[in-house]
């Protein structure tokens, strides 16, 4: 039933179904049982953390996952849950139509109902729903040492967006939006490091280009978006904004501000505050 995606949205390419432990359920024909491995350990880790980032989406007693979309210059693969314990991921070529294919998605979901389910091998406690990741606690913190100006416009220009932080290629932060406090920018930092790493291990799902290169990932929550920017010289930006906002602008007015932030990548030693 999986070939009912790439039979049916043109520029499909491959689909998975995996369990939140990163066993591959089924997958379309042509897939290696390589890959399909693959795959299904890099989306299962990128779910999990994708959950763990809740917080930064911004605060709500409903702060439910819905998908994670991630693009490279050569496609797109998109991840959905599929029933507890249960994800469908999907491959497309860059002019993919994205509202057919997440039709697809959803649809295929719905068609094979419970016989999805798969419950996780440990039940863990969602860390967005962990007393330490509160508001409480992020006003408590100090805040993060430098302000980011371009960041701050980006921010201040888009109605519902929250707050961003830049991290270099170490993975650490060099510099977030006014009244970020520094824990959420560190705990935040160590989650996107892995988000981006998941990401970038799973180009191949995408299809195979001599030239391919990671530019973002998307999450989506129920009350709001996370968004993981390409910031170059192996940086990258995270960013926050609530569900009603409007994200193309957002996502606009981010990649304005990157050329920007060259000057915030320097070795740590040599970071001003200018």
């Amino acid at each position: 039933m999986l070939d009912d995606i790439v039979n049916n949205v043109p520029k499909a390419r491959h689909a998975v179904l995996l369990s939140a432990d990163g066993l591959p359920r089924g997958a379309t024909d042509g897939m290696s049982r390589k890959d399909v491995r693959t795959i299904s350990a890099a989306m299962a880790g990128m779910q999990s953390l994708s959950r763990a980032t809740s917080h930064f989406a911004g605060p709500g007693e409903d702060r439910q996952w819905n998908q994670t979309i991630i693009e490279f210059s050569h496609g797109w693969i998109f991840l959905i849950g599929a029933g507890q314990g249960a994800y469908l991921a999907a491959a497309a070529e860059p002019d993919v139509d994205m509202q057919q294919i997440s039709f697809r998605m959803h649809r295929l979901v719905a068609r094979l109902g419970n016989n999805l389910t798969s419950l996780p091998r440990v039940d863990a406690q969602d860390p967005a729903e962990r007393p330490e990741h509160g508001e409480d606690r992020q006003e408590a913190a100090g805040r993060v040492g430098i302000t980011i100006a371009g960041l701050d416009e980006a921010v201040g220009e888009v109605r519902g967006a929250r707050h961003a932080v830049l991290l270099g290629s170490d993975g650490l932060p060099r510099g977030a939006t006014t009244g970020m406090s520094q824990d959420l920018a560190d705990t935040i930092s160590a989650a996107m490091t892995g988000i981006h790493a998941y990401s970038r291990a799973t180009s191949q799902f995408a299809g195979v280009h001599e030239d391919a290169q990671w530019r973002q990932t998307v999450i989506e929550f129920s009350h709001g978006w996370i968004f993981l920017i390409s910031a170059g010289r192996g940086a990258f930006l995270a960013a926050a904004a609530e569900h009603d906002a409007d994200i193309e602008e957002f996502t606009t007015r981010l990649h304005q501000a990157v050329p920007r932030l060259d000057a915030y990548l320097a070795p740590r030693g040599a970071v001003s505050s200018k």
